[in-house]
C-alpha cells in the first residue's frame, strides 16, 4: 500500500480497454476466461443464493449463517502450500499449475450442478454442496492466482494479466448476479444453477489450452524436498519469507487488507432479501445490473488504473477505501425512499459496482506486488484470505441483525440502519490507509534526501 514499495515492485496499472486491445494474445484471453471462471461461483453460495432462498421464504437468520460456507475462500492459505508444493492427483501431465486448476473447475461444476438438484426443500444438503462449490472455487483461486502471477513476464506484463483476470472476474460476478436472473424467471432457479454449473467449462476449456508457467517447469525438472525440511519450508516458509521483505510494515498491511472490503461482505448476504422484501421483479434487478451495474464495473476499473498511474497505489487504495463505503449509504437512501425514489434504484447499482470495480482491481494489483517467487500461490492466498476472513466470519450475523432491528423498528427501516451502520465498519480500513501512506511518504522523502 506504499509510493515506495509500489514504484519499485508494483505492476504498472492497467484498465478494462487496454485489456481488450490486447486480446489478441492468447494469454491475456486465456487469463480473461480464467478470470471468469474464478468470479462464477463466488456468488452462487453467496447473495444469488440468499436471493434464490428469500423468495423460498428462508428466514434472514438462516440465509445469513448459510453465507459462512463463504470460509473456504477465508482459510484457503491452509491448504495452500499443499498446491505450492504438491502435483494434484489427476490430469499430473498438465503441469502442478492446471492440473489443480482442472480438478477444481471439475469439481466446481459438479457440484453446482447438485445444488440445483437439491434445491432449498432440504437446506443441510443444500449448504453441503454450496461448501464443496466454496472449497473447490477457492482451490481454483489458490491456483489460478499463482499462475496470473508466474505468467507475467514483468511488472508491466503483470498489470495488464491482473486487469483481465479482473474483467473476466466482474463479467462472471455480473452474470452470477443479474444474467442468472432471467434464466431463473424462464426455467426456475434449479435449472439456472445447472446452467451456470455447465459454464464452468469455459474455464476448463482455457486451463487445457494454457501454458503451464515456465518457472514450474524448472521446478518440476529439479529434486524435489522432502521430509521434515520440505514440509516445513512448504509450510512456514511463505510466511517467513512475507514478514522478512516487509518487516514491521507487513502487520499493517495484513491489517489494512483485512479491513478494506468489510463493508461489502457484511452487507452482502442481505442484499438479495432486501431487494424481495422491497418487491423488486428478478427482471427489474437483472436488467439494473447488465445495464447501469456493468458501466459502473467497467468504468470502476479503468478508473483504478488510471488513478494509480497518476496517483500511485498508496492514494488509489486511500480513495477506494472512502468509496467503497459509499456504496452501502446508498442502500440506506435507497431502503427510506424506495425503488421509484427517483431512479434511486439505478443510481445504487452504479454506485456498488463503480466503488467494488475501482476498489477490487487496485486491491489485486498491490496484494500481487507483494509475493515472493516460490511462494506465489501461498502468499496471495494469505493475504486474500486476510482480505476477506473478518468480514465473512461477521457477515454470518448479518441476518440476525436485521431480523432484531425489525422487532423496534419498520421493516425497510431496519434495512437502512444496518446498511449505514456497514458503512461505518468501513472506517477503519481508511485510518489504516492513511497510517501507511503517511509511512511510505515518510520514507519516500528520507531516501530523497
Amino acid at each position: 500500500m506504499t509510493d515506495a514499495t509500489s514504484q519499485k515492485v508494483a505492476p504498472r496499472p492497467t484498465g478494462a480497454r487496454a485489456v481488450i486491445l490486447s486480446l489478441k494474445q492468447p494469454k491475456v484471453l486465456l487469463t480473461l476466461a480464467l478470470g471468469f471462471g474464478s468470479g462464477l461461483p463466488f456468488l452462487l453460495t453467496g447473495n444469488t443464493l440468499g436471493l434464490w432462498l428469500r423468495e423460498y421464504n428462508v428466514t434472514l437468520a438462516m440465509i445469513g449463517f448459510l453465507s459462512w460456507v463463504g470460509l473456504a475462500y477465508s482459510f484457503k492459505f491452509l491448504w495452500a502450500p499443499v498446491i505450492d508444493k504438491v502435483d494434484a492427483p489427476i490430469f499430473a501431465k498438465l503441469g502442478r499449475r492446471r492440473s489443480w486448476m482442472a480438478l477444481a473447475q471439475i469439481l466446481t461444476g459438479m457440484a453446482l450442478v447438485a445444488m440445483a438438484i437439491v434445491g432449498p426443500g432440504n437446506l443441510i444438503v443444500l449448504g453441503a454442496t454450496a461448501l464443496v462449490v466454496a472449497f473447490a472455487s477457492a482451490t481454483q483461486d489458490i491456483v489460478v492466482d499463482a499462475w496470473r502471477i508466474e505468467t507475467a513476464e514483468d511488472s508491466d506484463d503483470l498489470g495488464l494479466l491482473t486487469s483481465a483476470f479482473q474483467l473476466g472476474y466482474r463479467f462472471a460476478i455480473l452474470a452470477a448476479n443479474s444474467l442468472i436472473l432471467f434464466v431463473a424467471a424462464g426455467i426456475g432457479w434449479n435449472g439456472a444453477y445447472g446452467l451456470f454449473g455447465a459454464l464452468m467449462g469455459l474455464a476448463l476449456l482455457a486451463t487445457f489450452l494454457a501454458r503451464e508457467p515456465l518457472s514450474q517447469v524448472a521446478i518440476a525438472a529439479a529434486p524435489t524436498a522432502r521430509g521434515i525440511k520440505g514440509l516445513l519450508d512448504a509450510i512456514v516458509g511463505p510466511f517467513i519469507v512475507f514478514l522478512k521483505t516487509h518487516k514491521t510494515m507487513a502487520l499493517l498491511m495484513l491489517a489494512a487488507i483485512s479491513f478494506y472490503r468489510l463493508p461489502d461482505f457484511v452487507m452482502g448476504p442481505m442484499v438479495g432479501p432486501f431487494y424481495v422484501d422491497l418487491g423488486i421483479t428478478k427482471e427489474a434487478i437483472g436488467s439494473a445490473r447488465l445495464s447501469f451495474g456493468l458501466v459502473g464495473t467497467l468504468i470502476g476499473i479503468a478508473a483504478a488504473g488510471l488513478c494509480a498511474l497518476r496517483l500511485g497505489f498508496g492514494r488509489t487504495l486511500l480513495l477506494g477505501a472512502i468509496l467503497g463505503p459509499g456504496s452501502n449509504l446508498a442502500y440506506t437512501a435507497l431502503a427510506f425512499y424506495g425503488p421509484q425514489g427517483g431512479g434511486l434504484f439505478f443510481v445504487t447499482l452504479f454506485i456498488e459496482n463503480f466503488s467494488e470495480g475501482f476498489a477490487g482491481a487496485a486491491l489485486v494489483a498491490y496484494m500481487s506486488s507483494l509475493t515472493s517467487i516460490g511462494y506465489t500461490a501461498t502468499q496471495y492466498a494469505l493475504l486474500s484470505s486476510f482480505y476477506a476472513l473478518l468480514g465473512k466470519l461477521l457477515k454470518g450475523f448479518s441476518g440476525q441483525v436485521v431480523e432484531t432491528l425489525q422487532i423496534g423498528h419498520a421493516p425497510l427501516n431496519a434495512y437502512a440502519i444496518f446498511f449505514a451502520g456497514t458503512a461505518a465498519v468501513g472506517i477503519p480500513a481508511f485510518v489504516l490507509c492513511l497510517i501507511l501512506n503517511h509511512i511510505a511518504r515518510k520514507k519516500l522523502m528520507q531516501t530523497a534526501s
